[in-house]
């Protein structure tokens, strides 16, 4: 460290006039770099736990972490206590801690019931900060029967004495010291009123708070902190105010919310601002509260957190909701907003040695492209529930890549749908630019710039997101590319509109539907033809919120469930051929679905008074055939997908340069005139925070003229922090003029936390002069908590560009309704079976007819028997015998 001080001191003065501070700042260089922490634009796949706006869920007890609101936000709060009292305990109160520090106050609506109530402010009648009725719940005396009381978490707040009195005689006392500082909390008190509760059908209301969260220091308005002008002082919480500012948020949360006895963090890392690079802070929070051309600010944002919440992915939160990317500069953390700069220099041929090298990759690899982009938001309107953004997706670069390659990005955080929407487009834009380059720069290039910066190189924009120096102050530059397009507003839409849900109107009681029945019936067909059904009836309710009737059935003497609904409760009947089979009794129930959602119950078990009837043959077999082919189909589209892009995705994972992480290539290379012969090898390894991947590519090639003959294989492993995959793809091509002959093998082992499945697939594909025959072998298991599947298939496909001919034939296990089933299909012109003695004639199914020589049968099932020359028919559905002469 010594060695690397003197050094840095001489530098210093031949370049700073020997200024300490210059000296400093070259030693730590030398020793230690700096990094800037760029989050990948590739969102990786999000864990289990959601960021957003809104705390849904009542907590109890004291075995709670703290958490705190920046922003606003909905929640239910911490029951911290509960009393009741008065004759019959028709008044009760209830304490909710909504969060810890020194919050703003209420929005002036709850809900409850599933629906919006306005607060109607009161006179306070104590220490509270503000009190509230509830507007639906005021009696003509002006008395509230839901009395709510808010204490904003001040220190030093007075006690609730309210509370205190009415519990005073309770075995659960309220005391007089338990004041809460620090906390943000709201006593609800009620009074049972017959008029609001019991004659309105409601029970006790399950309450849901909109809460401006805490007061942030800003130090834009601070006139002790150099570029701040304001009354506001770190070390003086009555002077802070409330706001949504991504960027303020993130300051707050790295100096942390502190006890106020102890002043241990409660909340966020607990830094000073010594340690703060104020600098991006100001230039960050100045981009969020500028207008965009819709008069809205161009980013904000809500959050809860907690103690126990990681601080890289909260800080990637208030990141994301910027769109822009934390910084270390230094050893001092920092933020770069989302938004356009002006390039400091330019870098030359001048500027870089010769003698070092340089990585440059100016398209991203396929594993960190996407061309189709969805997320949702946190619609108010919705009342505080995700609503899906418009997708972003761009046809030219989804052509580009060859394929759709979609994935997503939740900004939960965030509740205006226009800033939301402008989120997701620059995340997109983001991608799509995702040149990188390592390039080396000589000293006086690179101590002129510094982390987060832009620059210009080659024409095209850059931004600097690492920044490292070597032991012998060798310098360099770690790019991203970037451009002042992305944060462009033309091409990006208005965020989607959200229709507030309808309320529901006077809801009943019923828990499910009256008078319900099942019987028996039949649904005639085309030509006579009948399947039995079980048809369900009840009384049409006169209840709005009924929303629909569902069946549980099952045949009488089994387990098996099954189920069905029907969408018009008011219709009172429904019909169903679901799962109902032929001369079988049937037992069912019925209840019901509502909105909101209340108390249902099953009906009574019911019976069919008699078995359903025998189902035509003619329509049981569609019904069979409908399957099979619908199979068929899919084996024909895996066909197509499996050969088609196959090959194209072979090369273009083959054939990137410079991807993420380290890379071993060796080739090898004749030619002579148009003859070559190559053998070319590439191993890969990747490893980032949630992923590790390592792949080995091998490229074969002999051709000579129009004759081309290619062995290429891609052997992948991959394992995240709940996935992992093993896969192998294996092609041999052989060409002569066009005509083509290709085999290809994969398989797949794959496994997460919703289930496994292997599979086993082998293609081979010849064309000649516009004819082509075409084979696929496939074997699949799958593993999931929906099922245990397995199936086997063989698909032969073969013709011309005008028309083509498939056979094949699939076994399978698949599951249905929850059980295991094993079905076998054919697909031929003529199924034989035959015992290989030329004395037994075979078993024949041709154009849609079954031959067979001899028949050994106990019981037949049939419709209509008639000879061979028309002479006698006997009709066994209508019971009648006719005979010709």
């Amino acid at each position: 460290m010594a060695i690397f001080t003197g050094i840095a001191t001489a530098i210093a003065g031949a370049l700073f006039g020997g200024s300490a501070l210059a000296t400093s700042l070259i030693g730590g260089a030398l020793a230690f770099g700096a990094k800037f922490a760029v989050g990948k634009l590739t969102q990786q796949k999000q864990g289990k736990q959601k960021h957003t706006a809104v705390q849904g869920e009542i907590q109890f007890g004291g075995d709670v972490p703290v958490g705190t609101l920046y922003g606003v936000g909905k929640t239910k709060g911490q029951r911290a206590f509960y009393a009741k009292w008065d004759k019959g305990n028709k008044r009760n109160a209830e304490v909710f801690i909504l969060a810890n520090g020194w919050c703003d106050g209420l929005e002036p609506y709850v809900y409850m019931y599933g629906e919006k109530y306005n607060l109607v402010a009161q006179a306070t009648i104590g220490n509270e900060v503000a009190r509230y009725g509830v507007q639906g719940f005021i009696d003509g005396d002006g008395n509230s029967a839901i009395s709510i009381r808010f204490y904003d978490g001040r220190p030093g707040q007075g006690v609730d004495q309210r509370l205190v009195d009415v519990t005073a005689n309770l075995g659960n006392q309220w005391k007089a010291t338990s004041k809460l500082s620090g906390m943000c909390y709201v006593v609800v008190e009620r009074y049972y009123h017959l008029e609001f509760f019991r004659d309105a059908g409601k029970g006790k209301p399950d309450i849901d708070f909109v809460l401006r969260g805490l007061s942030e220091y800003d130090p834009r308005k601070d006139s002790t902190v150099a570029g701040g002008s304001g009354p506001q002082r770190l070390n003086t919480p009555s002077t802070w105010v409330h706001t949504k500012n991504p960027a303020v948020h993130r300051l707050n949360y790295q100096l942390g919310l502190r006890a106020l006895v102890s002043g241990r963090t409660l909340i966020g890392e607990g830094k000073s601002l010594g340690q703060i690079d104020l600098a991006t802070y100001f230039v960050a929070m100045n981009v969020c509260d500028t207008l965009r051309s819709n008069g809205k600010k161009t980013y904000e944002c809500s959050l809860f957190v907690s103690g126990d919440d990681d601080h890289t992915e909260v800080l990637k939160q208030f990141d994301d909701a910027m769109a822009g990317y934390g910084l270390n500069r230094r050893g001092l953390s920092g933020v770069i907003p989302g938004a356009p700069q002006i390039p400091v220099k330019d870098l030359t041929a001048a500027d870089i040695p010769i003698d070092r090298a340089k990585d440059v990759q100016f398209r991203p690899s396929a594993f960190e492209r996407f061309n189709h982009l969805s997320g949702q938001f946190t619609s108010i309107e919705s009342m505080w529930n995700p609503e899906s953004l418009k997708p972003v997706y761009v046809n030219a670069d989804i052509a580009a890549d060859g394929r759709n390659r979609q994935t997503s990005i939740d900004f939960l955080q965030v509740t205006d749908p226009d800033i939301a929407q402008y989120l997701l487009n620059i995340r997109y834009r983001q991608n799509r630019m995702g040149g990188k380059a390592t390039v080396p720069v000589s000293r006086r290039f690179g101590l002129a710039v510094q982390e987060g910066e832009w620059i210009t190189w080659r024409v095209k924009t850059w931004l600097i997101s690492e920044w490292r120096a070597d032991e012998r102050l060798r310098i360099t530059l770690v790019l991203s590319e970037t451009s002042a397009a992305i944060y462009d507003d033309d091409g990006i839409e208005p965020g989607p509109i959200v229709v507030p849900p309808t309320p529901p109107i006077n809801p009943s009681l019923l828990s499910t539907v009256q008078n319900f029945n099942v019987a028996v019936g039949m649904i005639n067909g085309a030509q006579g033809y009948d399947t039995p059904a079980l048809v369900f009836t009840w009384t049409p309710p006169d209840d709005p919120t009924i929303t629909a009737v569902r069946f549980v059935y099952q045949i009488e003497g089994t387990t098996e469930i099954f189920e069905d609904q029907c969408t018009s409760p008011e219709d009172g009947q429904f019909r169903t051929t679901k799962n109902v089979v032929s001369g079988k009794v049937y037992n069912a129930r019925a209840t019901i679905t509502t909105v909101p959602d209340r108390l249902r119950t099953f009906t009574p078990w019911m019976t069919t008074a008699q078995p359903t009837g025998l189902q035509t043959l003619l329509t049981g077999l569609q019904q069979l055939q409908d399957d099979a082919l619908n199979r068929f189909k899919e084996l024909q589209q895996e066909m197509d997908a499996f050969f088609r892009p196959r090959l194209v995705e072979l090369l273009d994972a083959f054939s990137l340069e410079g991807a993420v992480g380290q890379i071993e290539r060796q080739q090898i290379v004749a030619t002579i005139g148009d003859a070559l012969a190559q053998i070319t090898e590439e191993r890969r390894v990747r490893v980032s925070e949630n992923e590790a991947m390592a792949q080995l590519l091998t490229y074969l090639q002999a051709s000579l003229g129009t004759t081309n003959a290619r062995l290429i294989t891609e052997e992948t492993v991959r394992a995240t922090t709940d996935s992992a995959l093993a896969s192998s793809i294996t092609t041999l091509d052989a060409e002569v003029d066009g005509n083509l002959a290709r085999l290809i093998v994969e398989e797949t082992a794959r496994a997460d936390g919703d289930g496994a499945l292997a599979s086993s697939i082998s293609g081979v594909s010849a064309d000649f002069n516009g004819r082509f025959a075409q084979g696929l072998v496939k074997f699949e298991a799958v593993a999931a908590p929906t099922g245990v599947d397995a199936r086997f298939s063989v698909l032969l496909r073969a013709g011309t560009s005008q028309s083509f001919k498939v056979s094949g034939f699939y076994v399978e296990l698949y599951t249905e309704g929850g059980v295991q089933k094993s079905r076998m299909a054919v697909q031929a012109d003529q199924f034989l079976v035959t015992s290989g003695n030329s004395r037994h004639y075979p078993l024949v199914y041709e154009n849609g007819v079954l031959k067979l020589a001899v028949a050994d049968i106990g019981t037949v099932n049939a419709g209509l028997l008639q000879s061979l020359n028309g002479k006698m028919k006997i009709d066994l559905n209508n019971g009648t015998i006719e005979i010709f002469s």
